[in-house]
């Protein structure tokens, strides 16, 4: 992976051991943790009918942020019905 000076700068500065977690860091670490494992939990079954120009469209955008297609179809549900998808 090719890094911008910025990049390489912050890289250089980690390396160092400049960075020091803060007083809060376990708390949202935790905090993360929990918000993540409850957003991936599959605990519900959906059949849903889609054209196949769309599901094969759906498919490619998958491979290409390399992801399986049922769970870019569950993220873009989960921050529909969560109130974060937005119009680019």
């Amino acid at each position: 992976m090719k890094l911008d000076a910025d990049e390489k700068e912050l890289l250089e500065s980690v390396e160092r051991g400049e960075w020091r977690p803060t007083s809060e860091a376990k708390r949202e670490r935790t905090r993360y943790a929990r918000s993540a494992k409850a957003t991936f939990r599959k605990d519900r079954r959906l059949n849903i009918r889609l054209s196949s120009r769309d599901l094969e469209a759906i498919q490619k955008r998958a491979l290409t942020e390399g992801l399986p297609y049922q769970t870019l179809i569950s993220s873009v549900l989960h921050k529909y019905a969560s109130g974060r998808l937005r119009d680019v």
